[in-house]
């Protein structure tokens, strides 16, 4: 297992490290039979709520499709990290009860089909005047400026797994071919915590 760890105003000694690659490791025997990697980012609360004053970032790679974070705070590095990993457990355990032998597969490799992702400048505050508004969008184009692109997979899943995946990964859209009808869909995070399905398929 490939570990990773970094400090953004926070030591990293060799305890610490050690601290995080027993933690992880303990979490992989329990959990998966193949490799992971993880990176594991601590940094100063500047917040401090409740005497918690380091946090701690966990991005995990389970498999080709499969991400997951974690978060956690404590009064030191080795309690921020101890929640993090906690918070990760809580996730592959929600996990481990949903899906069965076949849905376990996602975690590895299932053949996807090859896409770019894009992330666009934000849009500048409201123009002044609507002339000058419609000077910058001829400036600009049909979208705002790319200002990062990246190779990324679009998995082949069913609903429920895709709605696992989002959920563990804790991002807030997920696109996907259902695996039953073979149309492109979305799951997404609702402002009301709910998930919304948006199915491409003719009705």
């Amino acid at each position: 297992m490939h570990i990773t760890v970094a400090g953004k105003q926070v030591e990293t000694g060799e305890a610490l490290k050690a601290h995080v690659r027993e933690g992880l490791a303990t979490i992989a025997r329990k959990y998966f039979d193949h490799a992971l990697e993880a990176n594991v980012t601590f940094r100063r609360d500047a917040k401090g709520r409740m005497g918690a004053f380091f946090a701690c970032d966990i991005n995990l790679k389970a498999g080709r499709n499969l991400f997951m974070r974690g978060e956690g705070a404590g009064v030191d590095a080795h309690k921020a990290f101890e929640m993090a990993a906690e918070h990760v457990a809580k996730r592959l355990r929600r996990y481990r009860r949903r899906v069965n032998d076949h849905a376990r597969s996602m975690a590895e490799d299932r053949p996807g089909e090859a896409a770019t992702q894009y992330v666009l400048q934000a849009e500048p505050e409201e123009a002044e005047s609507d002339a000058a508004g419609a000077e910058e969008e001829e400036v600009r184009g049909e979208h705002s400026p790319i200002i990062a692109e990246q190779p990324t997979d679009i998995a082949r899943l069913t609903v429920s797994e895709a709605v696992m995946r989002l959920d563990l990964t804790q991002q807030p859209v997920l696109m996907f071919r259902n695996s039953g009808s073979g149309a492109l869909a979305v799951v997404y995070r609702r402002p009301d915590g709910c998930v919304g399905w948006i199915d491409t398929q003719p009705g």
